[in-house]
């Protein structure tokens, strides 16, 4: 693979990591009520969830999902009463955490991986990525190689979505101004269902 293929692979994942989208949407909510130490396991997760997707689209799992309808439309099924599930958790929060103790909490490590396998954006992204840039002559190599460029760009990508919700912490600390901030990020989350209703 050439450095231009790398660099044109780093590209697409900068894009698809900064903007908008489910996973982004969440850790902007988790960063603003629950701090970014707290949202470190669920950027992780979603880079580790990510990557898996990424690889299992690479060695066939989108070529099965393509080869078989019913299978894709219950992973949307499935994904989309998630999100409403996620989205309502948002909408619910009512207060900035500064504790380790508070019964509401971020999504852990493997729910955020978990949820990479129902986000209608991590499907287009893998399977993009996977139909634009894996090698016919290597397959193996250049699946790899893509995982692990898009993990090394989407990592601190996500975490910049963390980051935003921590500077918003402060000025949500109005209980009011947060009820609305988890009510909007929550029909954004929901917003995002679109594409799968197409």
């Amino acid at each position: 693979m050439t450095y231009d293929t790398i660099l044109a692979i780093a590209l697409f994942s900068l894009v698809g990591s900064v903007s908008p989208g489910p996973s982004n949407f969440m850790l902007l909510a988790s960063g603003t009520n629950f701090g970014f130490r707290r949202t470190v396991p669920q950027i992780l997760g979603i880079t580790i969830g990510l990557s898996s997707v990424l690889l299992a689209v690479g060695f066939g799992l989108g070529a099965l999902l393509t080869a078989y309808p019913p299978l894709a439309l219950a992973l949307k099924v499935a994904g989309g009463a998630y999100l409403l599930y996620l989205a309502w958790r948002i909408a619910m929060s009512r207060s900035v955490s500064n504790d380790d103790a508070s019964a509401a909490r971020p999504l852990t490590f493997l729910e955020s991986a978990a949820f990479q396998w129902v986000n209608p954006k991590a499907w287009v992204a893998a399977l993009t990525a996977m139909a634009a840039y894996a090698s016919a002559e290597n397959p193996f190599a250049s699946v790899m190689l893509i995982t692990l460029v898009v993990a090394v760009v989407n990592l601190p990508s996500v975490a910049v979505w963390a980051g935003f919700g921590v500077a918003l912490r402060r000025f949500l600390s109005d209980p009011a101004r947060l009820k609305w901030f988890n009510i909007v990020m929550a029909l954004l989350l929901v917003a995002t269902l679109w594409p799968l209703l197409k």
